[in-house]
C-alpha cells in the first residue's frame, strides 16, 4: 500500500523549499491537484525555489506532469525553480513531460482590405480550378465514350443496368411523391390568389407551364443531386481510399471507361424518366387539389390544360434533363476522385459535390431559359 501523496512547503527569507512525498500517481489525483493549487498560490514571491522529490515512492505520467507544472508556476524570467532528489527511473518520464510545449495561443484575426482581395482572389482561383477540373472530366468520358464506340464489346451493360435501377427505377417513389405535392401546393397557391380576380381557371395555365418547363426538372435534378450525385462521390471516395482505383490502373483497366461512363450514362437515361414521371404526378397533384379546392372538374381542367399547353413546352423540359443529368454526374465524379485518404476529406466532398451539383443545376436552368426565349420556345 502507497502511502498518500504530501508536499511540505518551507520558506527561509527569499528561498522557498517544497519538499514531495508519496506516491503522485493518478489515483490521488484530487488531493495531489489539491496541494499543487494550494503551492501555486505562492508563486511570484520567491525568487530562489528548489523541488525536492527524493521521498516521492511511486510516479506516473500524471504525477510528474504536475512536478513539471510546478516548476513551471515558479520559473520566472531568467530565475528558474529546481527539481531536487529525482531518481534515476523516474528522471526519464519528468524529462519527457518536460518537452511538452503549451500550444501557443491563436493569433486574433484582423480583417483588413488586403486580406479580403486575398479571400477573393483564393475564391475566383478556386472557381477556375473547379471548372477546369470539370471539362477536364468532360473531355476523359468523351474519349471513353469513343473508345467504347470503337470496341463495343468494353462496354459494361451490365454495370450499366445495376447503376440504372439503383438511379431511376430506386428513386421513383420519392420523386413522384414529392412532385405530386408540390403540384398540390402549386394549384392550391394559384387557386387562393386568383380565385380573388374570379379567374380560378387559370391556375390551370400556370400548373401546366411551369411544371412542365421548369419546375418539374428542375426539382427531380436537385433530388437526384442529392441522392445519387452524393451516393457516386461517396462511392468513388471510398474506392480512391482503399486504392482501388489505383489497383485497376495497375491492371491495365481505365476507371473512366470502368467506373464513371456506366455511372453517368445511367444518370444520363434515369434523368428523363423521372422527369417525365414527376410531370404526371405533378399535374395529378395539381389537378386533384383544383377539383377538390377549387371547384374545377377533372374534364374541365383537362380541356384547360390542353389549350394552355404545347408540345414545346414539354420538349424544353425533356431538352434540360440529360445535360442535367450529365453535369450532376460529372461534378459527383470529380469530387470522388478528388477525395484523400481520410473520412473527414470523404465527408467535405460528398458535402461539396451536393452543393455544386444543386449550383450547376440551377445556373444551366438560367441558360436554357435564355436559349429557349431567344429561339422563340
Amino acid at each position: 500500500m502507497n502511502a498518500g501523496p504530501t508536499l511540505e512547503r518551507t520558506a527561509q527569507g527569499n528561498a522557498l523549499s517544497l519538499r514531495a512525498g508519496g506516491a503522485w500517481t493518478a489515483p490521488f489525483a484530487p488531493m495531489l491537484e489539491k496541494l499543487v493549487a494550494e503551492a501555486e498560490k505562492l508563486a511570484g514571491g520567491k525568487p530562489d525555489v528548489s523541488i525536492d522529490v527524493s521521498e516521492v515512492s511511486k510516479l506516473d505520467t500524471f504525477g510528474a506532469w504536475l512536478i513539471e507544472r510546478l516548476r513551471r508556476s515558479f520559473s520566472q524570467g531568467p530565475s528558474e525553480a529546481r527539481i531536487n532528489g529525482l531518481s534515476a527511473n523516474y528522471s526519464s518520464l519528468v524529462d519527457e513531460v518536460r518537452r511538452v510545449t503549451a500550444a501557443p495561443a491563436a493569433e486574433a484575426t484582423t480583417i483588413t482590405i488586403t486580406g479580403m482581395l486575398e479571400q477573393i482572389g483564393r475564391t475566383v482561383a478556386g472557381i477556375f480550378r473547379t471548372v477546369a477540373a470539370l471539362i477536364d472530366m468532360l473531355g476523359a468520358v468523351l474519349v471513353a465514350v469513343a473508345k467504347v464506340f470503337i470496341r463495343p464489346r468494353s462496354f459494361r451493360l451490365t454495370s450499366t443496368v445495376h447503376h440504372l435501377e439503383q438511379v431511376c427505377w430506386r428513386a421513383v417513389p420519392i420523386v413522384v411523391l414529392i412532385t405530386f405535392l408540390i403540384g398540390c401546393i402549386i394549384a392550391q397557391q394559384g387557386i387562393f390568389h386568383f380565385r380573388r380576380f374570379g379567374a380560378d381557371i387559370f391556375v390551370v395555365d400556370m400548373l401546366g407551364v411551369l411544371v412542365l418547363r421548369e419546375i418539374g426538372v428542375l426539382l427531380v435534378a436537385i433530388m437526384i443531386a442529392g441522392r445519387s450525385g452524393s451516393a457516386y462521390t461517396a462511392e468513388l471516395g471510398s474506392m480512391k481510399m482503399r486504392e482501388e482505383i489505383d489497383a485497376l490502373r495497375t491492371m491495365g483497366f481505365d476507371p473512366i471507361e470502368v467506373l464513371i461512363l456506366p455511372r453517368l450514362l445511367a444518370l444520363v437515361i434515369a434523368l428523363p424518366i423521372l422527369a417525365f414521371l414527376g410531370d404526371i404526378a405533378a399535374l395529378y397533384g395539381g389537378g386533384l387539389v383544383a377539383w377538390f379546392y377549387g371547384g374545377v372538374d377533372p374534364e374541365a381542367f383537362l380541356l384547360r390544360l390542353r389549350d394552355a399547353i404545347s408540345i414545346n413546352h414539354f420538349t424544353v423540359g425533356l431538352i434540360k434533363a440529360p445535360v442535367m443529368a450529365a453535369v450532376i454526374g460529372i461534378v459527383a465524379c470529380v469530387e470522388g476522385l478528388a477525395v484523400q485518404g481520410s473520412a473527414e476529406s470523404l465527408g467535405r466532398h460528398t458535402t461539396s459535390s451536393v452543393v455544386k451539383g444543386i449550383f450547376f443545376v440551377i445556373v444551366m436552368d438560367g441558360v436554357f431559359a435564355i436559349f429557349f426565349a431567344a429561339v422563340g420556345m
